[in-house]
Order: C-alpha cells, then sequence, then structure tokens
C-alpha cells in the first residue's frame, strides 16, 4: 500500500499541530495531495480506469473544500499550506 500509518503520521506530524491531530485542516490537505499525485501518476499509465478517475475528481473536491474553509476563516494558515506544498504559482 503506498499510504502507510507512517507516512500519515509523518504529513500530521509536518503540515499539522502534531502526529495524532488528525483533524488538522492542514494535514488532511497535505495527505489529500499525495493521494491526488499517486492516482494523477496511475491514471497517466492507465487511461481507461474510470473508477480511479470517479475518486481522485472526488479527492480534488475534499481538498477544494478544505482550502476554501481555511481561506475563509484562517487566512495565514492557509497563505502557510499553500506555501508549503506549492499548489499555487
Amino acid at each position: 500500500m503506498y499510504l502507510t500509518p507512517e507516512i500519515k503520521k509523518t504529513f500530521f506530524k509536518d503540515y499539522g499541530k502534531s502526529e495524532f491531530d488528525t483533524g488538522s485542516s492542514e494535514g488532511q490537505i497535505a495527505m489529500f495531495t499525495y493521494r491526488i499525485k499517486h492516482l494523477t501518476e496511475h491514471l497517466k499509465e492507465n487511461k481507461k480506469d474510470k473508477a480511479t478517475e470517479r475518486s481522485l475528481v472526488a479527492l480534488v473536491g475534499k481538498r477544494r473544500k478544505l482550502l476554501d474553509y481555511l481561506k475563509s476563516t484562517e487566512i495565514e494558515r492557509y497563505r502557510s499550506i499553500i506555501k508549503k506544498l506549492s499548489l499555487r504559482k
């Protein structure tokens, strides 16, 4: 499996408040970004995998909702996570 519990802990430790705070928006956004990159690479090789394409679109939507929430509540946290993950140009 590409997303082991150890990898998840590092996301929440690096981007969230602690490795045990799995509800932090920054940690979830980082984990979604990792999964989106993985699924994008998979779809480059398997163009007809429609189930994966559908789940990729769902993940992008979830990440977008979390980013919108952060932007509306705490703009500094939003800017820092965008900068750390380099989601914008």
